[in-house]
């Protein structure tokens, strides 16, 4: 394999959870009076936590954003997903075979609290393959686009970016992945938006696939 490692975020690229995240997320921006549809809240939201959203929030909705409305938004959101989320296609296999073949050095880097990722992995049956080894954007100086969340993943695995793979689904995430100094494969399944694998070379992914499935044979 030409990498030593492979960092995957978790949102998008291990767990099916960005539609039911930012549906809550729509619901409870219309309760302030900002109305979008799904997809204009994909579009603004994917990738980035909503504590590092307020001002826009607040700009929008004319509103103050309380610590009380960002712990309600993350109650019903993990209610959702506790009920709801399901790994995305072919990650658990995806996932067994790199991490068979990297004797373990594999790591789930994300930007949403750490809570959520482990409760997530463990429903889909990932967390197995993590644990000891998922780092959460919350537990650093800067949340991605910045790359403090790969760059902590690479210290304890030993492993230089030049030898690491980062495995995203945002331009958000590739930006963080590429500044950290990975080669970025961004997934953008079939069904996603028509412009996202453009956006993802864009911001510096080096590859883009459709299919986790085919995953281990593309890392070399």
């Amino acid at each position: 394999m030409k990498f030593d490692a492979v960092l995957f975020d978790c949102d998008g690229v291990l767990v099916d959870s960005e539609g039911i995240t930012n549906g809550v997320l729509r619901d409870m921006l219309e309760e302030l009076g900002w109305k979008l549809t799904r997809q204009e809240c994909m579009h603004l939201f994917l990738g980035k936590a909503v504590k590092d959203e307020v001002d826009l929030i607040e700009a929008r909705t004319g509103r103050p954003l309380t610590e009380e409305w960002l712990v309600r938004f993350r109650e019903r959101r993990n209610e959702q997903l506790l009920a709801g989320v399901q790994p995305i296609r072919h990650a658990l296999q995806a996932v067994a075979a790199i991490s068979d073949r990297l004797q373990g050095r594999i790591a789930c880097c994300s930007g949403a609290d750490r809570w959520k990722v482990e409760m997530q992995l463990a429903k889909c049956g990932l967390l197995p393959y993590f644990e000891g080894r998922i780092f959460s954007g919350h537990e650093m100086p800067r949340s991605k686009p910045a790359p403090d969340v790969y760059l902590a993943a690479m210290a304890p695995l030993g492993v230089t970016p030049a030898r690491c793979a980062v495995v995203e689904d945002t331009v958000t995430g590739v930006t963080a992945g590429v500044r950290a100094g990975a080669t970025v494969f961004g997934y953008s399944p079939s069904e996603a938006d028509h412009d996202a694998p453009a956006a993802l070379k864009a911001a510096g992914a080096s590859m883009i696939f459709a299919d986790l499935a085919d995953l281990p044979a593309l890392l070399g």
